[in-house]
């Protein structure tokens, strides 16, 4: 339940402690994940939080299953650990795969991708579902196989099989039409996203390679086929 939540990789409150005093601060922030599962964020070096995170990299984010009327009913998890600058390409462009519209001012010299090397979680899922998760909890194992095919399967997905990514969305997660795209694949689900509109679809068992992720991506299909 924690890891699906942090892989839905859309707003999260980012707890920082302000520099100088302190004090707990909280801004609201958009998020992508690492292939491993860790947050990327998206920050400029001009941001309150990010220089408190400069001063103490030691944060908190929260992902909230909704936001709500009714939202203290649903799941939602705390992960705590540290954040710095992620200069990788990997990171980059799984952020702006993720987070299209921040392409607009990624590019811009104070702007830069940052993770947070989760150190532990706390997860509320549900009367008597209250627990501390440890990092491995919370993060998947490498999976570099797949994570070096992920670009040209999601590519292969949205140009060649659309009709398959709009069933995924559709008929499996029960979301209104769309332009939809997949946006990435990891060892746990792939990642969808429409104008306006973001989910995550699971594959039910981890997978670690290519030949894996096509298996998988044509049971989805057959399943959402028969579920016409």
């Amino acid at each position: 339940t924690a890891r699906h939540l942090i892989r839905r990789a859309g707003p999260a409150t980012l707890s920082t402690s302000a520099a100088g005093d302190g004090w707990a601060f909280g801004s609201l922030v958009v998020t992508a994940c690492s292939h491993e599962g860790e947050p990327l964020l998206l920050l400029s070096d001009l941001a309150e939080h990010t220089r408190n995170l400069n001063a103490d990299p030691r944060a908190a984010l929260l992902f909230a299953a909704s936001t709500g009327d009714g939202a203290l009913a649903e799941a939602r998890v705390a992960v705590l650990g540290r954040i710095a600058a992620d200069e990788s390409d990997e990171a980059r462009r799984r952020f702006l795969a993720r987070q299209p519209e921040a392409a607009g001012y990624a590019g811009f010299g104070d702007f830069r991708v940052y993770r947070m090397a989760v150190a532990r979680a706390h997860l509320v899922a549900g009367f008597g579902r209250i627990r501390w998760l440890s990092r491995e909890e919370v993060v998947g194992p490498n999976a570099p196989a797949l994570a070096e095919s992920e670009a040209g399967i999601v590519a292969h997905m949205n140009e060649d099989h659309a009709d398959a990514v709009a069933l995924y969305a559709t008929r499996l997660l029960g979301l209104a039409p769309g332009p939809w795209r997949m946006t990435g694949i990891d060892p746990e689900g792939i990642d969808l996203a429409a104008t306006g509109m973001s989910a995550r679809l699971s594959f039910g068992e981890r997978i670690e390679d290519a030949k894996a992720a096509r298996a998988a991506l044509v049971r989805l299909v057959d399943e959402a086929r028969g579920a016409a």
